[in-house]
């Protein structure tokens, strides 16, 4: 059965922000019959962030700087005595300086927008100046209140998510290599094969950010009592696995890219590089099975044991690369003993040798 993706995600987010600022017109503007009943939803839009804990800290610093900017322009419209240009002048800088303070972020530039509503409506009066504080907490108060309590991000898919998608391209270049060592010319794709290693990296960061939002998405969020969350994200343990098998993907294709590059160094042989292909296989076999584990489809203990399957042959193709290896020419054992590092630090990072 497929899941949901992230395009419903954002979807309900973007019908949440859309009821919210609804919700808040019809308190402010209906309800209530504020003068600048605008604030309210416009407030409103802006909580709706993509986590409960975003919405707080957002609706601290945005109702912080619309207050301050309402506060200034109000100020400044009674000093001119409501002279719309003189007020801008006294307003507008101090507020887009002050909109570029760190501990504002992204609101700060409420600040001056708010401001300038507040001047071009003419009227500076101290009730006016507590209607829009007033509408301002209103939108502040319906936009948190929604998003905490009306189907509650929880981001808990999105690491498993990029976890099996770093699994599987992880398998897609151990594949290409092994596909291209069996060949005459195979080492002519090894730039390739690198740049492709080199990609992992940026899933290795999407993975890392995917963690970082499911960690927030829990703070101080109802969505565990209030919906089904579905199956937690792989433990953080996986994260670092995957951490440390990327870079020796990427090791074993910046040697072959450097064979392929540098005449000067002597190749190992036809023979060495088939069975490296073997060995790479093995390891891509080992990647395709994880990637099954982490998607939670099918048999489980299935799929466990096809994993212990793997792991046994790729170890047993280590051995005869290691023979392999033996078998060469002085000249050649300087690159043939660093590929066989390299293969074998692999293997360690992505499963351990089996229990004699």
């Amino acid at each position: 059965m497929s899941e949901a993706g992230p395009e419903r995600d954002t979807l309900v987010q973007s019908l949440k922000a859309a009821g919210a600022a609804i919700a808040a017109w019809g308190v402010s503007g209906w309800w209530f019959q504020a003068p600048m009943a605008l604030l309210a939803p416009w407030t409103a839009i802006a909580m709706v962030g993509s986590t409960v804990y975003q919405s707080v800290r957002t609706g601290v610093q945005q109702f912080a700087i619309i207050a301050l900017g309402t506060l200034w322009a109000s100020a400044a419209m009674a000093l001119t005595r409501d002279q719309t240009m003189a007020a801008m002048l006294l307003t507008l800088p101090f507020m887009m300086l002050l909109g570029n303070y760190r501990r504002f972020g992204s609101q700060g530039i409420y600040g001056a927008t708010t401001a300038l509503f507040v001047i071009t409506g003419g009227v500076s009066s101290t009730s006016t100046v507590g209607h829009r504080l007033l509408e301002t907490l209103i939108g502040a108060v319906i936009g948190l209140l929604v998003n905490a309590f009306v189907l509650p991000p929880v981001h808990l898919r999105s690491v498993r998510d990029r976890l099996v998608r770093l699994a599987a391209e992880t398998a897609d270049v151990l594949d290409a290599m092994a596909e291209g060592l069996g060949e005459e010319d195979g080492l002519e794709k090894s730039v390739s094969w690198h740049h492709s290693a080199g990609g992992l990296t940026v899933l290795l960061q999407d993975v890392s950010e995917a963690r970082r939002w499911a960690m927030e998405g829990a703070r101080w969020n109802p969505g565990g009592r209030l919906r089904r969350t579905g199956p937690k994200p792989p433990p953080f343990s996986e994260d670092m696995r995957w951490s440390r098998v990327c870079p020796r993907v990427l090791a074993v294709t910046r040697t072959l890219a450097a064979i392929n590059d540098d005449t000067e160094l002597a190749p190992p042989s036809p023979e060495f590089f088939r069975v490296l292909s073997g060995v790479l296989v093995q390891a891509g076999r080992i990647c395709r099975v994880e990637t099954e584990l982490l998607l939670g489809s099918g048999n489980e203990a299935t799929q466990h044991e096809h994993r212990d399957a793997a792991v046994r042959d790729a170890w047993s193709a280590l051995g005869s690369l290691t023979d392999a290896f033996h078998r060469e020419e002085p000249r050649a054992s300087a690159v043939g003993g660093e590929l066989l590092i390299e293969a074998r630090q692999l293997l360690l990072e992505l499963a351990p040798a089996p229990a004699a």
